[in-house]
């Protein structure tokens, strides 16, 4: 997944163009709400471009600088992505829905704004769509906040988060327009903006704690680990694994240590060659494993 690139490309392009075509909206109509999906979309296009720089770096090398590699570039990226919603999207959203509220300007002709609106909701839901298919396909079997919280790769989710963010927002900021209009009373369209802030914060809120919890480091899954345990303790030479630690480092990078109990009748040569034995067949069977080490207990 971490090399699927589609859907951040899919969202960059519909942000990046949609924007232009907010802000021009917002320009001819003084729409407050326009204003905050204009400014939306221009944080979801940095964010997109947050995303695609955290992958490339975290493919580089490790080197001695970082001798268990820049995997976790992805994971600091996408933690920046996520206070960006909020101190930005979301903080900008609530201040102009609050100006517009202290200082109403109304609607005169709304045809802008509903053309606008119908144009960036074709082209974000197109790219949810994508979003949701790549997510589906990711996460498979499993139900759907159960795989947000265990996966291991943001930009699985990230993304389709923000596209989920993008086509709420137009409903609620076409809906601000529409009853502004309707009952000529443009405090409507300021709570319209209003409402687009507290739905980005929430958003926010919600990415920035998966964010956090994969950059500190989180353990491998449960199934991973079994079968690695399984594997070592299968060798000859070895009585038991007495503990395991293991941490993602990057989306298919994890570090693993066992704590090996080694039969007492063999010799230091033999365990050497065991352990060497032990990392070859579980990075074989799980090439994930990228840094394994065996600690004699």
């Amino acid at each position: 997944m971490a090399d699927s690139k589609l859907p951040i490309y899919s969202a960059l392009i519909a942000n990046l163009l949609i924007a232009a075509t907010k802000f021009v909206a917002a320009v001819i109509t003084g729409s407050s709400a326009m204003v905050s999906e204009g400014i939306h979309s221009v944080v979801d296009t940095a964010n997109e471009v947050l995303l695609l720089l955290g992958l490339k770096r975290s493919k580089r090398k490790a080197d001695a600088q970082r001798p268990f590699g820049y995997g976790k570039e992805l994971y600091f990226w996408s933690f920046i992505v996520s206070i960006l919603i909020f101190a930005v999207g979301g903080g900008i959203s609530f201040y102009e829905g609050i100006s517009h509220l202290q200082h109403p300007t109304p609607i005169e002709d709304p045809l802008w704004n509903y053309l606008v609106l119908g144009f960036a909701l074709l082209f974000d839901g197109i790219s949810f769509i994508i979003s949701l298919k790549s997510f589906n396909k990711y996460r498979g079997d499993q139900p759907f906040w159960s795989s947000v919280k265990k996966s291991k790769d943001p930009s699985s989710f990230v993304v389709l988060f923000e596209d989920a963010a993008d086509v709420l927002g137009l409903m609620v900021a076409f809906a601000g327009v529409y009853l502004g209009h309707q009952f000529n009373n443009p405090y409507y369209d300021g709570i319209a903006s209003i409402i687009i802030g507290v739905l980005l914060t929430a958003i926010s809120v919600i990415l920035t704690r998966e964010s956090r919890s994969l950059l500190m480091g989180e353990t491998a899954s449960a199934h991973l680990l079994d079968q690695a345990i399984a594997i070592a303790e299968k060798n000859d030479a070895v009585v038991k694994v007495s503990q395991q630690l293991s941490m993602v480092m990057a989306p298919d990078e994890i570090l693993l240590v066992l704590k090996t109990k080694f039969r007492q009748d063999i010799s230091g040569e033999c365990i050497v060659a065991s352990a060497n034995a032990i990392k070859k067949e579980i990075q074989a069977a799980q090439p994930c494993f990228k840094q394994i080490f065996i600690e004699v207990d």
